[in-house]
């Protein structure tokens, strides 16, 4: 493989005693994953297609999981703050949905990719703006560590593709195996903050 390899979503085993950290250096590999699939061909931009997916979809549900309900019940505004988010998440599912669909070596591949780059990238900066800031202000150090382990916890339960249309609990109980999956998911939450 050329250049430089992201691992998959977990992969570093990086002690993560902070939440917002944590999810910063996420989206660092997130901007790495698409620098890799807009510089490879091939078999080589498939792998990191792949890679971005599940990183994508792993880091998101564990936003959906974690940060998202406490944005809603600590920020000022937390509500509005939360709901764009998950607009925002919703427009990026469905649109990494459809590439996923694709083959990479899709003339109408690159093209859309750095249109998806581009939501990614504006949503993750309203992240840290909107809600990452005001988090890290209000939360002390044990917090700050119990959501970082309970983000791992979810991100090891988390869907590997992208599910449009479910950014909520109600959501994913019509849903099946996938609410199996959540329901773990949410189990894993809550025994890594300790019932929190």
């Amino acid at each position: 493989m050329t250049g430089t390899y992201t691992p998959h979503a977990g992969d570093d085993h990086a002690k993560d005693d902070d939440v917002v950290s944590l999810l910063m250096r996420q989206h660092g590999d997130i901007r790495n994953l698409f620098d890799e699939v807009e510089a490879a061909s091939g078999e080589e931009r498939r792998d990191a297609f792949r890679r971005l997916v599940r990183l994508l979809a792993v880091h998101e549900t564990a936003e959906e999981e974690v940060v998202h309900p406490f944005a809603r019940r600590a920020l000022p505004g937390g509500e509005a703050v939360v709901e764009d988010r998950l607009a925002e998440e919703r427009a990026a599912k469905e649109t990494l949905a459809a590439l996923d669909e694709m083959d990479t070596d899709d003339p109408a591949f690159l093209p859309r990719l750095v249109a998806l780059r581009s939501d990614v990238q504006r949503h993750a900066r309203a992240e840290e703006r909107y809600e990452f800031t005001h988090i890290r202000r209000s939360t002390d150090t044990a917090d700050l560590a119990a959501m970082a382990r309970a983000l791992k916890a979810a991100e090891a339960m988390a869907p590997t593709r992208p599910h449009p249309g479910v950014e909520s609990g109600a959501k994913n109980m019509a849903l099946g195996p996938v609410a199996a999956l959540m329901d773990r998911t949410k189990d894993a939450v809550r025994k890594a903050m300790g019932d929190r």
